[in-house]
């Protein structure tokens, strides 16, 4: 659990008009009923009429990708607590084993509650998991999955109409994951990836997150 959101920026036209019009319909909800961006966008998604959601893409996918989450290794994080749609260290400053998770957190707060643009966020992520999932993304792991690659092209960056993964949000990748192979999260795009992520398990999807989240969007 980490930011709310992931960055428009750069991702296909065709593929944002699809997905505004997979939350109009339901095609396109979340696991947790409790998602507050994810309820927000619905009711976003429903208001747009379609002009406006076409001129919104078109817009979107011409904003060039950068960097705005770092990836950092770790064995142990600060204690954290949900505050609006984001994870916050806590008062206290205690320090807890981060098992595995992936917690995303902001790298300025303050700057951040502004919607600082340019301050982007922290990611952390259990001590080896990028080297040891390396292999989930690039091959496939013996059968377990598809190689992103397959549909997402060789640098990750996107091929067509199928959204880039490199250096995304990995909390982001994590929910989408999920929500695909239980069902929460429907559609054409969606359908393509029901067979990549049947066999995954929690852990697997943290491990591809904190891979596709290292490289450079």
């Amino acid at each position: 659990m980490g930011k709310a959101n992931s960055s428009l920026g750069g991702l296909p036209e065709r593929y944002i008009v699809q997905q505004d019009a997979d939350f109009k319909s339901g095609l396109r909800k979340s696991s947790e009923p409790r998602h507050l961006p994810t309820a927000y966008m619905i009711g976003v998604a429903t208001k747009a009429g379609q002009q406006d959601a076409q001129a919104a893409a078109r817009y979107s996918s011409g904003l060039k990708p950068k960097r705005w989450i770092r990836v950092v290794e770790t064995k142990t994080v600060a204690r954290t607590h949900v505050a609006g749609w984001m994870l916050v260290p806590t008062h206290d400053g205690g320090i807890e084993p981060i098992g595995w998770r992936c917690i995303e957190t902001p790298e300025d707060l303050d700057r951040t509650e502004l919607r600082d643009d340019t301050s982007g966020f922290i990611a952390y992520v259990p001590e080896g998991t990028i080297r040891k999932s390396e292999s989930l993304v690039r091959t496939g792991n013996s059968g377990k999955t598809l190689p992103c690659a397959t549909c997402h092209g060789p640098d990750l960056k996107g091929v067509g109409n199928v959204p880039p993964i490199a250096g995304r949000s990995p909390s982001y990748v994590v929910r989408q994951l999920y929500d695909i192979q239980h069902g929460a999260r429907a559609g054409a795009a969606a359908a393509l990836m029901k067979a990549p992520v049947a066999r995954l398990t929690v852990t697997d999807m943290v491990s591809i997150a904190a891979y596709t989240s290292s490289l450079e969007p």
